[in-house]
Parts: C-alpha cells; sequence; structure tokens
C-alpha cells in the first residue's frame, strides 16, 4: 500500500515538473472577475448579517493584470454602496479604479490584492452634492481596501487534483499581461 502512494506521487510529481515546465497554472483576468464579484457578495452579506449598515454591491469588477509589464492588478469597479439607517437606505454609485500587488498565500491557498493605490474614484448620490462627498469616497476606498486585503479574489480548488499537488510543492505567483501564472520556487 505504502509502496503505491509513493509511486503516485513520485509520478504526480513527475508530471507536475513536466508541466511546469511548458505551460504554467494560469488564472485569468476574467476568472478572477468572477471570483472577485462572488467574493464581494458574500463579504457583503457576512457584514449584514453581522449588523453593518453598510451594502456593497458591484454591478461591474474589470481587472487588468500586468499593464505595461508592470507586476500589479488594476481593478475598475462600479456599483452601489447604501447606507442603511432609521429605515431608510441611503444609496450611492461608486466607480473606483485601484491598483495593487497579487499575492499568493500558501497556507489559506488563496490570492488577495494588496498594497492598494487609488488611481480614480467618483462617487454620486441624489441626496448631496459631489463636493460633500470627498470624505465618502475616502471612506468607501477603506472599506474596499479592507475588503480587498482580507477576502481573497481567488482560492485554489481543493477538488482538483493539480491544485492538490500545487499545495504540497513551493509556488509563487507571477504576473504576466493578461493572467496569473504560478511557478515553482
Amino acid at each position: 500500500m505504502k509502496f503505491r502512494v509513493v509511486i503516485t506521487l513520485a509520478l504526480a510529481a513527475l508530471l507536475m515538473s513536466g508541466c511546469a515546465g511548458f505551460s504554467p497554472l494560469t488564472i485569468s483576468e476574467s476568472t478572477l472577475e468572477r471570483h472577485l464579484q462572488d467574493a464581494v457578495s458574500n463579504y457583503d452579506r457576512e457584514q449584514l448579517q453581522a449588523g453593518s449598515p453598510l451594502s456593497l454591491s458591484l454591478s461591474n469588477a474589470d481587472i487588468t493584470l500586468g499593464p505595461d509589464g508592470r507586476d500589479v492588478a488594476v481593478i475598475d469597479l462600479s456599483g452601489q454602496v447604501a447606507l442603511n439607517a432609521l429605515m431608510a437606505k441611503i444609496p450611492a454609485n461608486i466607480n473606483l479604479k485601484v491598483e495593487g500587488s497579487p499575492v499568493y498565500d500558501s497556507q489559506e491557498r488563496a490570492i488577495y490584492i494588496r498594497r492598494l493605490k487609488l488611481l480614480e474614484s467618483s462617487v454620486d448620490t441624489p441626496y448631496f452634492g459631489s463636493k460633500e462627498l470627498a470624505p465618502v469616497t475616502d471612506n468607501v476606498m477603506r472599506v474596499v481596501a479592507q475588503m480587498l486585503e482580507n477576502v481573497p479574489v481567488y482560492r485554489l480548488d481543493d477538488t482538483s487534483l493539480g491544485a492538490r499537488i500545487m499545495g504540497m510543492t513551493d509556488m509563487d505567483l507571477r504576473v504576466a499581461p493578461g493572467r496569473l501564472e504560478f511557478v515553482k520556487r
């Protein structure tokens, strides 16, 4: 029985090392966008269940990986933030463009966007003028930054054999134009 396990692991390692030389595991921008939408939805649901008066919903999440050959992700977000207070919902439409570094956490088996920098922002609400919204924009950016620092934009699928094998090896994350690549250290 032990012999089978050793042979299986050896074959998997051989397969992994052979495949890594030709085509590393990659994650596309569209895959990250879908996962980010789901992560924000789950985060919002958890925050509301915990009693938070703020709700956040995304209508669009556009991720650009490796622009200009840099190791960053640029994320264009649009959606709505609403303050639920005193039986009223005060909505604000948001548009944010942020830049950050994709980071792989091997213990969590997840990818986070860290070291965020705000590139562009706008907040629009029917109740206030744009000048009164500068503090709101700063707060929205803090909420989004906190969420992206703590909520992964992608998590490896533990039901996949490739992902389980990757969990047994030391992997780094490399940003390439249009995709993230897992590469062996």
